[in-house]
Order: structure tokens, then C-alpha cells, then sequence
């Protein structure tokens, strides 16, 4: 079986008239070569931070690159301004280059206000950002302060584009697929010898591949935030479906079970290191739901149990790409209903089952889509919800890329990069113990708010004496703490918070009961209600401190 990811697999983009200023061979290639580059550096993070829209910016002078930068991971500082630091004064003049469009969702423009700033001339971009909130926001902006902005097979068409184009569909494809389908893009890997047989004559299909394509598996799962396997993979080869990549992010293992017919010792029931989740039927023998839970392993009940329910909860718990890595059966289900969109198999053949989505959607007008659903109006929306930075409210999350000046408790301040940060260091603060203090300072020194949640979950899992005594008590009132200072300091997301007056601010993670409101409204939704209590602090009316 072949597939191909040169044809099929992307769709034609819409050719507008081409108003470029080249008009030869060589420099429509050197356009390509600077887009193709900004897309290669927009992949640098894999594997360290969990999936995240991939940004890279290339500064040039004609052939000569004078700076380049890249997206990190969600809450840290944006590719464009790493990329005019990097060429300082070269900046004004050059021309920028990247592979997708800018996606401020801070409130600030930053990535914008810094090629402005910087005198960027013109700016070329691959592709247009598929998030509908972000869509065309930072061409207006660019434009309007007088940047030329060019977008590929928009403004400027060839051969040599077309090609640049296809990689930056690949770099953004997992977010492509989340914006279009409102699934994660999955992956199927599956290992088959010539003659059809997916496991040895025991069951286990450890040896069908190749050290080599094992060694790949490592790297993919690297790139995914959840890996997938189904009751027979546990039953028959106890997995450990770790990543063993060398980088920094352990994507989270996922076993979809409808009677739970498990194991109660298995390798997947260790988190000491990664999180497991068990999908099973609601109802399904409860008393090993609780032992699983004993060992700190989240159980999520389904009323019905099939791939394309897990997916949906995937996409709610903000996943961007999944890894499927289960057996003939499931693979088939979840391929069936269409939950797969590219199989990698035994180093021979990769290809996309549907192809990465058009950039150009058709998005129904209000009165259009009140024709469809006569319930719905645009003036009801009463709840506003945040998870993810890159989300239309992404600035009221704990991780977006806001530093902050806090007393140090010494009569000085101590800057955070965010809040997060702040907030999993105070879990070890004041205790006398070497462990404790060394991990705050990795925590102070984290690259990113993930990173800094990483160290600081970690060791309260291995060492929970470590966490300060009263940290059940304290924790709401170190967070208020890093918030108020946050919406105090940045006026524009001062304002953005002002905005919501008369809105329920809603923390839209699934799994977090504490923080969050849950996957089905359970969650307690403490960071909704900090934000609100502050915002009635800000607005001057009376407020209750919350408290647990």
C-alpha cells in the first residue's frame, strides 16, 4: 500500500493575483529557501515541550540571514522578537520571513509590535493562521503601519513556492487538523511483516521492527502529547510507551478498556514519571477503578466507549497531536471512524489518510447559522472559556509569557517568567531541605511555564514531605498573589479582564478539578474565580475572598 503526501495529501490553496515585486527564477527560489528555513527552525523544539503552534522567523538581507528565532513552547518569548534581537540593527530594512502567520493571544502584539518596531520592511509569510480568532489579525496590523506583507500562493506563486508552502502545512499540521476536524491529528504506527503478521507467534510484537524503526517510535512519541494503546497491549506486553528521546516531554499514555480487564501490576501504573489515563465504560468494576486511583492513575469514565469519544476528550483536554500504538482491532475502529489521519509504519512507508485541511474555510454567517440551529444567538455568550495560551482569552492562563516582579521576602523583588513559575516553586518554599531548595532554583530557571510545572509536579509525586505543610491552605492564596500582580502591572490585559464584565470566567480544562471546571462542570474552577474576584476588585465592587 503507498501513499502519497505530495499529491493528495494538500490541497490546491486559492491563487489571488500575484502583486510581487520579482519577476525571475532565483529570487522566487530565495524566497522559498528563507520560508522553507523559517518552517525547519519552527520544528526545533520537538520532543523537549509538549506540542505547540510552530513559529520560526528568518530576518534577511537578499541572501544574507541576520537573525532567526523560534517558538519554544506556549509562554515563552515569540520567534519574531528572538529574531530582531538576534539581527539588531540589521532589523530595519530586512525583510522577515515566517512560516506562519504571528498568533498574539496576550493582548500585547508582541511578535507584530516587534518587526515594527525593529523596521522591518516586509514581511513574507507561509501561511495564514487557521485559528478563526487569529486569522488575518497580524496581516491588518503589519499593513496598516505600512509593512508590505506577502503571503505565499496569495501574493507570490512558482514552483519553488509551492514546495516551501508543503512544509509549512507540515510543521503546523497537528494544529491544521485540531482547527478543522476539532480533533488532535493522530498517528497510527503499526508494524507489519511482509507477510501481514503484526505480532510473533507468542503475541508480542516487540520484534517484528527493526532497532532502527524502534528508535524512531521513540522520536515520534516525543512529538505527541498522548500515546494510545488498547487492554491487549497492556494484557500481552506491559508497556512502558515511554518517550527515551533525551528531551524533556513524557507525552501522557492513554489505555482505552471498556471492562477494565487489566492488570492490577502493570509498568503503566507507575507515574512517577509520566501520567496514565484509563478510558473505560461508565460503571465498569469499580473496585479497581479505585486501586488504580490509589496509585494516582486518572480514570475516565465514558457512557460509550469508542475511539472517536476519546479523541473528543482529547481535543478538550487541549491535545494537539496523539499516537496511536495499539493492535489490529483498535487500530481498525480507529481508523474506521476516521480518528486517524497519517500511518507511520516499519521505516518503509508514511502517508496522510485525509488530507491536511484547506486554509481557506467557509465560515457560516450569524444568520446562516442561526438558520441551522434556530436556538442559537450571538448575544447569549455568557461563559468565557480559557485553557490554552494560544486560546481567543490565552492571556488569563497561569502559563502565558508574562514575567513578573515579586518580593523576595528580603526587602528586594525576584523576577518570574510567569506564573506558573511563581507558582510551583512557593509549593517547596521555606522548607530546609537541599531537594527542595535545589528544585526551586531548576524552577526559577525553567525555559518555560511547562518546563517549570514538569519539575515542580515531579518531585511533589516522588517526595510529597517536601511540600510545604500548609500548602493545601496557602496554594489559592500564592496564586491570587502572582495574578493580581500580573492584571496589575500589564494594562492591557488589565483591560482585556474588564472586558468580561458580566461573564462567567470558566478554566476549561477537563482533568484539573481544583483549578478547572472539569471535563462535565465538577471542577471547582478556582483560577475562573480568582480572575473574577479580581475583577471586581479592579471594577471597585464588593468582593468575597475566596477560600476552600
Amino acid at each position: 500500500m503507498a501513499f502519497s503526501i505530495m499529491g493528495a495529501a494538500f490541497q490546491t490553496p486559492i491563487i489571488c493575483n500575484i502583486k510581487n515585486n520579482y519577476n525571475n527564477n532565483s529570487s522566487y527560489s530565495l524566497e522559498a529557501n528563507h520560508i522553507r528555513r523559517a518552517a525547519e527552525i519552527a520544528d526545533k523544539s520537538a520532543g523537549f515541550t509538549s506540542p505547540h503552534p510552530n513559529f520560526g522567523c528568518v530576518i534577511a538581507k537578499g541572501v544574507n540571514i541576520v537573525g532567526e528565532g523560534f517558538l519554544y513552547a506556549q509562554g515563552t518569548k515569540c520567534a519574531e522578537l528572538q529574531a530582531v534581537e538576534a539581527a539588531r540593527e540589521l532589523s530595519n530594512g530586512a525583510t522577515a520571513y515566517l512560516n506562519m502567520e504571528p498568533g498574539d493571544c496576550h493582548g500585547d502584539q508582541t511578535a507584530v509590535s516587534a518587526l515594527i518596531k525593529a523596521g522591518i520592511s516586509r514581511v513574507v509569510l507561509g501561511i495564514r493562521h487557521p485559528l478563526k480568532h487569529l486569522r488575518g489579525n497580524a496581516i491588518r496590523s503589519l499593513r496598516s503601519e505600512g509593512v508590505q506583507v506577502d503571503v505565499l500562493g496569495e501574493d507570490l506563486q512558482s514552483q519553488s513556492i509551492e514546495e516551501a508552502l508543503k512544509s509549512c502545512f507540515l510543521v503546523n499540521a497537528p494544529l491544521l487538523y485540531r482547527a478543522a476536524s476539532r480533533v488532535p491529528f493522530s498517528v497510527l504506527k503499526y508494524a507489519m511483516t511482509l507477510d501481514g503478521k503484526i505480532a510473533a507467534s507468542s503475541g508480542h510484537a516487540w520484534w517484528i521492527s527493526s532497532k532502527e524503526s524502534r528508535h524512531r517510535v521513540f522520536e515520534i512519541r516525543g512529538r505527541c502529547d498522548a500515546i494510545i494503546v488498547g487492554g491487549n497491549t497492556v494484557r500481552r506486553d506491559d508497556p512502558k510507551l515511554t518517550a527515551r528521546h533525551g528531551g524533556g516531554h513524557t507525552p501522557v499514555r492513554i489505555v482505552m478498556s471498556q471492562t477494565l480487564n487489566l492488570p492490577e501490576v502493570g509498568n503503566l501504573w507507575d507515574v512517577s514519571e509520566v501520567r496514565t489515563i484509563v478510558a473505560t465504560q461508565r460503571g465498569a468494576r469499580k473496585s479497581f477503578q479505585k486501586l488504580l486511583a490509589s496509585k494516582g492513575v486518572e480514570v475516565v469514565e465514558f457512557d460509550i466507549l469508542n475511539t472517536r469519544s476519546v479523541m473528543e476528550y482529547c481535543y478538550d483536554r487541549g491535545y494537539l497531536s496523539v499516537l496511536w500504538e495499539c493492535g489490529g482491532t483498535l487500530a481498525a475502529s480507529a481508523i474506521s471512524s476516521g480518528c486517524v489521519h497519517k500511518i507511520g509504519p516499519d521505516m518503509l512507508v508514511t502517508g496522510f489518510l485525509q488530507p491536511i485541511p484547506d486554509l481557506t474555510p467557509v465560515i457560516p454567517s450569524i444568520d446562516e447559522t442561526s438558520a441551522i440551529d434556530p436556538s442559537f444567538t450571538p448575544y447569549e455568550a455568557s461563559i468565557k472559556f480559557f485553557y490554552k495560551t494560544w486560546d481567543p482569552y490565552g492571556a488569563f492562563s497561569n502559563f502565558s509569557a508574562h514575567p513578573l516582579q515579586m518580593p523576595d521576602g528580603n526587602g528586594g523583588y525576584l523576577t518570574w517568567p510567569s506564573v506558573e513559575h511563581y507558582y510551583q516553586a512557593h509549593k517547596f518554599a521555606g522548607v530546609d531541605d537541599l531537594v527542595a531548595k535545589d528544585c526551586v532554583e531548576q524552577i526559577k530557571s525553567a525555559k518555560s511555564p511547562e518546563e517549570a510545572a514538569r519539575i515542580g509536579r515531579a518531585l511533589q509525586r516522588k517526595h510529597p514531605n517536601l511540600v510545604r505543610s500548609d500548602w493545601d491552605t496557602a496554594k489559592i492564596e500564592v496564586m491570587y498573589r502572582a495574578l493580581k500582580c500580573k492584571f496589575s502591572i500589564y494594562p492591557h490585559l488589565n483591560s482585556m479582564l474588564l472586558s468580561t464584565e458580566g461573564s462567567v470566567l470558566v478554566e476549561a480544562s477537563p482533568h484539573d478539578l481544583f483549578w478547572g471546571g472539569g471535563r462535565e462542570g465538577e471542577g471547582l474552577n478556582y483560577l475562573g474565580r480568582l480572575l473574577m474576584q479580581l475583577r471586581s476588585e479592579f471594577l471597585g465592587e464588593p468582593s468575597t475572598s475566596i477560600s476552600q
